[in-house]
């Protein structure tokens, strides 16, 4: 007979998923009802709301999809970006080739501002981007990116959209509880991040906020959104507050009790004290790997904190030391991506794994397998 799948213990520490609190877990183990039961639907409403309360927004329409980030990045572009639509995607790491990949899969016509790898997307080449392109109707950009560990400036980015008349789409997905994400704040239209990094639940769940602005866009289409499952129009029937729900398809249950977990423990500690714990453990972090030589790849200035993307040093094997820190001290680092494979090791601070024991043997780990 085959026996029972038993994982290893491991620590967490890669670009995601990040380790998940035995609080969460726990909660996930908890009997599961129908995803139309009156309980349930509470819960939709309480998720919901302490979303809001993550993105720091009052966008009504703020809630998880029902599958990974990769789903909350496709929802927002195939619900915001009609055939012919002008988009200017910023690329500066690989998720702002994803976007680009879901704007032409949208029918949209991409306008592409790239920038270096390692370093943020440059507000001035998104100006003259609209200056050449005043029609575009969308600016696309990451806040976080996962790739390389650089953090752009939403801000300015959605400030110099608005001045246009464009939506924004962003991607938080490694910035949602990490660092500061403030959608109200900012003028953001669209946002999707993942359950697995910063908020630390399992992997499955994007949470994604729109704003009224994107809603009405969404009302105003003249062609029908070319993804069933994702369509916002659809959607909204199950995860709309008032009336009666109707059957758009079966949540993942038992990880929406994860999820509800997860921010049950944010609201606890506080999101600025996130931020704070994220900065501060990036901050050890940082100490220890300048004492052994390492340097990191991204400019301090925009620099992510729960996403450490260090130059690998010269004549060491880096998927060597991975797998030496995996076999033999149940750690997990990332390697870098695209332009950048194996070149650098990314090295997450994300959520429940951002704490100073991690980082200490982290450290210590990594010492040990260099020297």
């Amino acid at each position: 007979m085959t026996a029972s799948f038993i994982p290893p213990q491991r620590i967490l520490m890669g670009p995601g998923p990040s380790d998940v609190p035995q609080r969460v877990l726990d909660a996930m183990a908890r009997p599961t009802i129908g995803h139309l039961d009156p309980t349930f639907v509470e819960l939709m409403e309480q998720i919901k709301a302490m979303l809001r309360m993550a993105f720091q927004t009052q966008n009504a329409l703020t809630f998880p999809v029902s599958a990974p980030g990769s789903a909350g990045m496709e929802m927002c572009f195939v619900n915001l970006v009609e055939p012919g639509d002008k988009v200017i995607v910023c690329r500066n790491g690989v998720f702002g080739g994803r976007m680009l990949e879901n704007v032409k899969r949208s029918g949209g016509v991409p306008v592409i501002v790239d920038d270096a790898w390692g370093t943020p997307v440059d507000p001035q080449k998104v100006r003259d981007a609209f200056k050449a392109n005043p029609d575009a109707k969308v600016l696309a950009f990451v806040h976080a990116e996962t790739s390389t560990g650089a953090q752009s400036d939403a801000a300015t980015l959605a400030k110099v959209a608005q001045e246009h008349g464009a939506l924004t789409i962003m991607d938080c997905v490694t910035s949602l509880g990490g660092t500061p994400v403030l959608l109200d704040a900012w003028g953001i239209d669209a946002a999707y991040s993942g359950s697995q990094k910063c908020l630390s639940c399992t992997p499955g769940l994007s949470p994604v906020s729109f704003s009224e602005r994107a809603i009405a866009r969404i009302k105003a289409r003249t062609t029908t959104v070319q993804s069933w499952f994702l369509d916002l129009n659809l959607v909204l029937g199950y995860w709309q507050s008032a009336g009666k729900r109707t059957y758009h398809h079966t949540a993942p249950i038992n990880p929406m009790y994860g999820l509800y977990e997860a921010l049950v423990m944010l609201e606890e500690e506080g999101l600025e004290n996130a931020w704070a714990r994220h900065r501060a453990m990036h901050e050890t972090l940082k100490a220890g790997f300048e004492a052994m030589d390492l340097k990191y790849v991204v400019e301090a200035s925009s620099r992510l904190p729960q996403l450490n993307a260090i130059c690998v040093p010269e004549g060491i094997d880096e998927a060597a030391i991975r797998a030496r820190l995996l076999s033999e001290f149940n750690l997990e680092i990332g390697a870098g991506l695209g332009d950048m494979a194996g070149k650098i090791w990314r090295i997450g601070l994300m959520g429940h794994s951002a704490r100073q024991e991690n980082v200490e043997y982290c450290l210590k780990a990594l010492k040990a397998c260099l020297s």
